[in-house]
């Protein structure tokens, strides 16, 4: 569609017909003509870029329109109609403030993977995503090294961690789910919640803090609060967001509650480095220590690093305690799967004891988180990076600079071509693969691929995903060890929840629970 504008000096031209294209979707490479002298006319110029990429539900400015203001509740149909369409190629789907560019097929999702940071950025698509530097803080973009931690400090130390975190999951479950010898319905997403809020912080800070109400609440509601802005921003044109922005954020408020807390803590730190050197007697080996280690500066300074502990919070416990609902449900509304679970947990621990080697020799365990992953995950796409530079893919497709792109993750996750019997949840589908003969290593919940992406693929994978791993097992095997669970509305497991791009399991649904009798 062409938006012409004015009284031209001149006639009109074929070549100006062509050129002159206005979307209603705004695109990094939005030119306008010069503003033209008084008594003449003038006309909005650009070429589409995105010609050349197919669109669902229609390029023009109507229909994109449209089709993003549907985009919210129904991004799922939109990206699958996309998939099926033009399976094999990439596809655009409109949201509110730009296209979005999707790949599926694997030599794309490894080009993808490939491309240099410079080019093809993950860090400034999740930074313009969650508008971390409008609701989080400026610094948090600016300096990411509290994330550089976690791919490399607290993946190391796992192994030194995992008692810690098992004590944690155990006491936390214990408090949130109460053992009773009849059914006890339970109201169980907020229960989720602050058992990985519990857990997490146990490794992020130690004890005390990590079981302290009022600290706990902070981060929970930090991380709730973020995401509920988040949908509010991305909503409102671009010219408003910065402005509205300022008045959504709750990090001052966060910053001086979490800092009661951590304050103290953080100080008597700092002294102990200040009069011993870093490697002070009796250090605790945790997440704060290690921020500690690596803080200059102003970063050094208490809102500074209790802002690195929230943020890092807000990635934890989000993310684990959807992924941890969306397996629990599948559980309580297929219990045929406790008892093989069961045998499985008990012959490893009595091997292995509680440890991290045992987690990882919980193959059904472990398939069972995956297929729950490949299933619901917790995202429609992943591997969203934005392109800064012009991007061109082996097979001449043409991306723009500053163009969204992303891979198709319930698409392909869905596809039966890739999964058998893909539209069906099969909890032990990836234990069945591991014990044919070379492929004992291959299919783990942690493990990535060009078919397998709810963690996304390559180095911007999720840096979190070994713990994360660790912690949901160590709550499910307990659980499964210790609980008998069911639905409330017995064989039926709540549907998924569409919201944008996110796949949320029913967070209003109830679990039924009791002592376990067999």
């Amino acid at each position: 569609m062409y938006l012409l504008i004015g009284i031209f000096s001149r006639p009109l031209r074929e070549k100006d017909i062509e050129n002159a294209r206005c979307d209603i979707l705004p695109d990094p490479q939005r030119t306008f003509g010069s503003i033209p002298t008084l008594g003449e006319a003038f006309i909005i110029f650009k070429r589409d870029p995105y010609a050349h990429i197919p669109a669902v539900g229609g390029a023009d400015i109507i229909s994109s329109y449209l089709t993003a203001r549907k985009s919210y509740s129904h991004s799922r149909e939109l990206i699958s109609e996309g998939y099926a369409k033009y399976k094999g190629g990439l596809f655009r789907v409109p949201e509110n403030d730009r296209w979005n560019i999707i790949v599926s097929r694997p030599d794309h999702i490894e080009e993808v993977r490939k491309a240099p940071d410079n080019i093809l950025s993950f860090s400034d698509f999740t930074n313009a995503e969650f508008f971390v530097k409008e609701l989080m803080g400026p610094t948090l973009t600016e300096n990411e090294y509290h994330i550089d931690l976690v791919r490399g400090s607290l993946t190391k130390n796992l192994s030194l961690l995992f008692d810690d975190l098992r004590e944690e999951v155990m006491l936390a479950m214990e408090d949130n789910i109460p053992l009773t010898d009849d059914w006890t319905s339970v109201y169980v997403f907020p229960k989720m919640v602050e058992v990985v809020a519990r857990a997490s912080n146990r490794i992020f800070v130690g004890l005390p803090v990590c079981r302290e109400p009022e600290f706990l609440q902070v981060n929970i509601d930090y991380t709730m609060d973020a995401n509920a802005n988040r949908d509010i921003l991305i909503r409102l044109p671009i010219f408003l967001r910065p402005l509205v922005s300022k008045f959504l954020t709750t990090v001052p408020k966060s910053i001086a509650r979490a800092s009661k807390h951590l304050g103290p803590i953080i100080q008597e730190r700092l002294n102990l480095i200040d009069e011993y050197g870093p490697d002070y007697p009796d250090k605790p080996v945790d997440y704060l220590s290690w921020l500690l280690d690596l803080a200059t500066g102003d970063e050094r300074r208490i809102p500074q690093l209790t802002n690195r502990i929230l943020h890092i919070n807000f990635a934890a416990i989000h993310t684990s305690s959807m992924s941890f609902t969306h397996a629990l449900y599948h559980l309580a509304a297929e219990p045929h799967y406790l008892q093989p679970l069961r045998e499985e947990i008990e012959t490893v621990i009595d091997e292995e004891g509680w440890t991290k080697v045992a987690m990882t020799k919980m193959h059904k365990l472990d398939s069972f988180f995956r297929e729950s992953q490949r299933y619901n995950g917790i995202s429609l796409l992943t591997l969203s990076r934005i392109a800064l530079k012009d991007f061109t893919f082996s097979d001449g497709t043409f991306i723009p600079k500053g163009s969204t792109i992303s891979a198709a993750t319930y698409s392909i996750h869905r596809d039966d071509e890739k999964y058998p019997d893909g539209e069906k949840f099969d909890g032990f589908r990836f234990a069945r693969i591991r014990a044919q003969e070379g492929q004992n290593t291959s299919h783990q919940f942690v493990n990535t691929s060009a078919d397998y992406v709810p963690f996304g693929h390559g180095k911007h994978a999720c840096p979190g995903r070994f713990f994360a791993a660790n912690e949901l097992k160590v709550m499910m095997a307990y659980l499964i060890l210790n609980y008998d669970v069911k639905m409330e509305n017995e064989g039926v497991r709540p549907p998924n929840v569409a919201a944008a791009l996110a796949c949320i399991p029913d967070v209003t649904a109830n679990v039924m629970f009791r002592r376990r009798r067999s």
